[in-house]
């Protein structure tokens, strides 16, 4: 149970129950208890799909976490291992791998195939954490030496040849714990399990042990950021001689470490290395391993940092020197396909790579313009080259590489000031970017367009750009962001662009109306469908006919005043600050939803959406015409549509059926005959004519005979007879919800309305200032003769209570009296609010005196009702009662919470008089003579009055 009042106290969360009957089944213990020292395991997780005798339905691809403790438990337990609840273990697994937390490196290559440096070839993805708890999980969970001894990792996993390692086999199978799992089923189980848990899993039995080692899960050893030493290193490779895939990224001392993996693991085919010095040994050394097909090097020194280091091997395929210190590098590999340099400060780099297709020299500031055409000429199958932030490279040199590199397809030359692509010619490109490149002007789109098989073009803050002209039949994606400094500005688009399907001019403020015919049918955009606009702050009048545009983002455009759309085909636009919108037609269009609210000055509106489920209106307070057809309209919003009228009301009805929730509050020139138009919507069940000047509601209740929720909000019109036919004449008899918040309605009409109209199941009459007293049924003298309830002791279904058939029944479960100044007395007996589930009379600063027995009651807010003097509660499901800022003292509260014995939170913030809360500890606890209540107390997290404004639940 919690008690607010600003000081906050941890919850304590339960733990994992109910494992015993798996341990039975599984382990065949004979109703004898174990321990179960890690809650946090979880053994249905291991076998999640895969039963006792061996069959398997897996139903999922995905990594299990996988922790033995629980089972290492058990096999302690048999073998008498434990001392005292303690186990006394002395263990050491010869990895000592403590120190810093796992982080990746820099770069991983995307391109690296997973599925080949995975440990296992049953999981499709595998991460390796070798983590500074290893060696603490590692010897809690493994057997005890005799002696007291260390226990290796050889001792672990290794095999059986030396008279330690028999030993600790012949203690395992003594255990006779072997699951009945054949070997398939366990390799399969294990295939999920990382190096941390197999390790667990080691220690269970020999069958575990042999499994556990074998050589398909230790394929991939990743020693990211570890302190592992080079013995330790050493061993490992020793014992998997077959190990594909080597991470020693961040590893202390890499050089020797790196020279043991391609020395003494033959079969290695990727290697990542990082954050430390190569020696040229290393490289020389490369040539010895014949299978390595992937090598990263990443925030490296290579050599002594003034020296040439030489790569060369024949079966590399992508080797990645990023971020390298090395101040010239030869690359000498005929298989190579991708080779990236990037942010490496080598100011040469030679080059012969004949298969070469991929190379990525991105921010290498040192290159000179000539080192970067003679390392790209040397790739004649060049496809893909990313020069991006090299400053220095110019014309001359894209046109000798556009000369030698006839396939080149991909190139990113964004930031290279001093390319203009005058007299280039990059026939092949299907992918040309060239962000905030100074040297690109309007002249340059002739050379663009030789590049016929453009894609993708984006031409990003290039701020010389004054007027774009293309005709490229292939171009499906083409941005063009300005950002003007006192330049010239783009003001003309012509673009002869079939296949062009994505246009960004998000900020080019000078582009006129006339863009409009260039992105419409016929406009040499035919297939289009996004179109961004945004801030483009000279258009006023938009006008698209377009078979093919799908989006449509007009956000930030303030100087648009009129808007036309006759795309059938739109589902999405955006017009976000559009502000000074007036006339606005979508016709047709393929919106499903629409908000115009954010338009606040539309005064014309057309809309025809065959597909359209929700409009909303909200906000548009001069909107004098509007037609809408949208068949498919189940939601309307037409708030604070204050010149909208009964025509525009009645022809929407009639044209949009299918409305169920339609919001008109105010809306005060919607009349009586708008109303009875009500009757052309079958579904309609939610209703909002709040702050209107309605006078009566009979057009209501003749037009909505399925309405579900009325709101009349601040409707001061109505009159005291207003709300009859609703309990005297059964009308609207489907409705449950009646909002009358701030009305003028006189006390007898709100008696009569609650005590009348049972089917209500949720009132509201906040601020309602005609309401006194809220007594049901029966005035307190007589409550104490009203019959008892009957409750059977075996469970609180409605069916096992008896009412007395002669109180009336109500449906009513949700009150709320917030903010009724006059309201001073407060009695419920339980026959009357039987149902009632949360009842609201905060703010009332009159109420003195609540009297309520409700079974159902589950929230009680009486906050800030400060006159609160006399408080009795009979509400046994009660679980949250607010008291903030009430003057009642501890005793009142004492006992009134006595018989809510499910009360979970007891806000008593700001209590004057609720003080002696706290023992000397300042521990919680309630000083009381109930019994009853202190056991409700001792499940309160407390909040009591502090300083700290914080409420936490």
């Amino acid at each position: 149970m919690r008690i607010w009042c600003c000081l906050c106290f941890g919850e304590e969360e339960d733990n994992n129950k109910g494992y015993k009957s798996m341990k039975d089944r599984i382990l065949g213990n004979n109703g004898e208890e174990l321990p179960d020292d890690n809650p946090a395991f979880d053994w249905r997780s291991v076998f999640d799909g895969v039963d006792i005798v061996g069959n398997v339905s897996v139903g999922r691809n995905e990594e299990i976490d996988f922790d033995m403790n629980w089972l290492s438990s058990e096999v302690e337990a048999r073998n008498g291992n434990y001392c005292g609840g303690e186990r006394m273990l002395n263990v050491n697994l010869n990895l000592g791998l403590s120190g810093e937390a796992s982080s990746s490196s820099t770069v991983h290559k995307e391109e690296t195939d997973c599925d080949t440096c995975s440990k296992r070839p049953k999981v499709n993805s595998f991460s390796l954490d070798w983590d500074n708890h290893l060696l603490q999980e590692t010897s809690y969970l493994c057997p005890m030496n005799e002696g007291g001894g260390d226990v290796s990792l050889s001792n672990l996993l290794g095999a059986t040849d030396d008279e330690g390692k028999d030993n600790d086999i012949s203690k395992m199978e003594d255990l006779d714990v072997r699951m009945d799992l054949t070997d398939d089923l366990l390799h399969m189980v294990f295939s999920f399990l990382d190096h941390i848990d197999l390790c667990r899993a080691a220690s269970v039995c020999s069958q575990w042990r042999a499994a556990s080692s074998h050589e398909d899960f230790w394929r991939y050893l990743n020693f990211e950021n570890k302190q592992i030493s080079s013995d330790q290193f050493e061993d490992m490779c020793r014992r998997y001689p077959n190990a594909t895939t080597i991470n020693l990224y961040g590893t202390p001392n890499i050089h020797p470490l790196a020279m043991k993996a391609v020395s003494s693991l033959r079969n290695l085919d990727a290697l990542t290395l990082g954050r430390g010095q190569l020696g040229e040994t290393f490289f020389q050394a490369l040539t010895d391993c014949h299978v390595l097909k992937s090598m990263t090097i990443n925030d490296a020194t290579l050599g002594n940092g003034i020296q040439e280091i030489p790569i060369y091997h024949d079966s590399l395929r992508l080797l990645q020197l990023v971020k390298c210190r090395v101040l010239r590098v030869s690359i000498r590999c005929p298989q190579l396909e991708t080779l990236s340099l990037k942010r490496s400060s080598m100011p040469h780099a030679v080059l012969n790579c004949p298969l070469l297709r991929d190379l990525d020299i991105a921010s290498c500031h040192k290159l000179s313009d000539a080192a970067i055409r003679s390392a790209a000429t040397a790739c004649p199958v060049l496809e893909s080259l990313d020069m991006s932030n090299c400053s220095c490279v110019g014309d001359e040199t894209l046109r000798d590489i556009s000369q030698t590199c006839a396939n080149l397809r991909v190139l990113d030359a964004s930031y290279c000031p001093n390319i203009s692509l005058e007299s280039v010619r990059l026939v092949m490109l299907t992918v040309l970017k060239l962000h905030s490149c100074e040297g690109i002007t309007s002249a340059s789109m002739a050379a663009i367009s030789h590049s016929y098989m453009l894609e993708v073009l984006e031409l990003d803050n290039c701020s010389l750009l004054t007027s774009v002209s293309l005709d490229l039949p292939r171009l499906q994606n083409i941005r063009l962001k300005l950002v003007l400094q006192k330049q010239e500005s783009l003001t003309t688009i012509a673009l002869q662009c079939p296949n062009l399907l994505e246009v960004d001019l998000t900020e080019c403020e000078s582009l006129t109306d006339s863009i409009c015919e260039v992105f419409s049918d016929g406009g040499g955009c035919p297939v289009l469908k996004s179109l961004v606009l945004d801030n483009c702050e000279s258009l006023t009048v938009v006008a698209f006919c377009s078979t093919s545009l799908v989006s449509l983002s007009l956000a930030g455009c303030r100087a648009l005043i009129s808007l036309e759309l006759r795309c059938p085909y739109l589902e999405q636009v955006s017009l976000d600050g559009c502000d000074h919108l007036e006339r606005a037609s979508f016709c047709p269009v393929g919106l499903r939803s629409l908000n115009l609210g954010i338009c606040p000055k539309v005064n014309v509106l057309n809309i025809e959406a065959p597909q359209m489920a929700s409009l909303e209106l909200k906000g548009c307070g001069v909107l004098s015409e509007a037609s809408i057809n949208c068949p498919l309209l189940t939601s309307f919003d037409a708030s604070f549509c204050s010149q909208l009228k009964d025509d525009c009301l009645s022809a929407t009805t009639s044209s949009c059926p299918l409305i169920e929730s339609l919001v008109l509050m105010s809306c005060p020139s919607v009349g009586c005959d708008g109303l009875l138009s009500l009757h052309s919507l079958p579904n309609l069940t939610y209703l909002d004519l709040s702050y209107t000047f309605l006078v009566n509601l009979q057009p209501v209740y003749e037009s909505c005979s399925r309405l579900k929720v009325l709101k009349l909000q601040a409707c001061k019109y109505l009159t005291n007879t207003s709300l009859e036919p609703l309990y005297k004449e059964n009308a609207l008899p489907a409705l449950c919800e009646l909002d009358l918040s701030y009305g003028t309605l006189c006390q007898s009409a709100i008696e009569e309305l609650l005590a009348c109209c049972t089917h209500l199941t949720h009132v509201s009459l906040n601020g309602c200032i005609n309401m006194h007293d809220l007594i049901w049924g029966f005035t307190g003298d007589q409550l104490s003769h009203i019959p008892s309830i009957s409750i059977s002791p075996h469970g609180s279904s409605l069916g096992e209570l008896h009412l007395p058939n002669e109180l009336p029944k109500r449906l009513l479960e949700n009150l709320n009296c917030v903010g009724c100044p006059n309201i001073k007395k407060v009695v419920i007996p339980m026959a009357q609010g039987f149902l009632l589930s949360s009842l609201n009379l905060s703010l009332s600063a009159n109420l003195k005196e609540v009297d309520i027995a409700c079974y159902n009651l589950c929230i009680l807010s009486l906050s800030n009702c400060c006159s609160l003097e006399s408080l009795q509660l009979e509400c046994p499901r009660l679980s949250s009662l607010f008291l903030q800022s009430c003057n009642i003292d501890e005793e009142a509260v004492e006992a009134a919470v006595s018989r809510c014995t499910m009360l979970e939170t007891l806000d008593v913030r700001f209590c004057p008089k609720v003080r002696n809360i706290f023992d000397a500890n300042n521990m919680p606890y309630f000083s009381t003579e109930h019994d009853e209540v202190a056991g409700c107390m001792s499940q309160f997290e407390t909040h009591f009055q502090q300083p700290s404004p914080i409420v936490r639940q």
